[in-house]
């Protein structure tokens, strides 16, 4: 193990553990859509099929959740944000991002962290689609943050002009969750 990949505070972890609020929600596909809107010159908006034949990248990240375990290597497959953010030409006074998921949760993001080469909407994991259990039908991942920060369940992005705490930040976790810096709380 390379000491420089674990942030301070981590362990390491070999399995995936599965931790959320709230109850699995459930998927239907027919009625299940995913929109882009907010401060955009094109709103839009796609079914699971659509989403499905967007551009795809395969990309192997570590993740770090925010009670103190790290994974590895974590193979995805899934759509970058910037693919979204292209189609949907965000204005300029777009600064920030709102991740809309299931059940009245989000997370919030600044524009140019959401537009990393490493940030994207994940379908696949190792292969196979996600497990319900992980965010099946679509979870955001955003590898330089600690996972609260990679929404489960996402139906959504909305962008705006100042920020909006997402579920966890009004709930005293730092808004910047960088886990480099440890900063796990507001």
């Amino acid at each position: 193990m390379k000491k420089d990949r674990l942030p301070p505070g981590q362990r390491l972890r070999e399995d995936f553990p599965v931790l959320h609020y709230g109850d699995i929600p459930p998927f239907n596909e027919k009625t299940w859509d995913f929109t882009v809107k907010g401060l955009v010159k094109k709103p839009l908006k796609f079914s699971y099929k659509d989403l499905l034949s967007l551009p795809a990248i395969e990309l192997t990240a570590d993740f770090h959740c925010v009670t103190g375990w790290s994974k590895f290597d974590l193979r995805w497959k899934g759509i970058l944000f910037k693919t979204l953010a292209s189609m949907a030409e965000p204005l300029k006074e777009a600064k920030f991002v709102i991740i809309i998921a299931e059940q009245g949760y989000t997370t919030n993001l600044p524009i140019d962290i959401a537009l990393g080469s490493d940030v994207f909407f994940a379908y696949e994991y190792n292969g196979k689609p996600l497990s319900p259990e992980h965010g099946f039908p679509l979870r955001l991942i955003v590898p330089k943050k600690y996972a609260y920060k990679s929404a489960k369940w996402v139906r959504g992005i909305e962008f705006i002009k100042e920020d909006k705490k997402g579920f966890w930040e009004t709930r005293g976790y730092s808004n910047s969750a960088d886990p480099w810096k440890e900063e796990r709380f507001s």
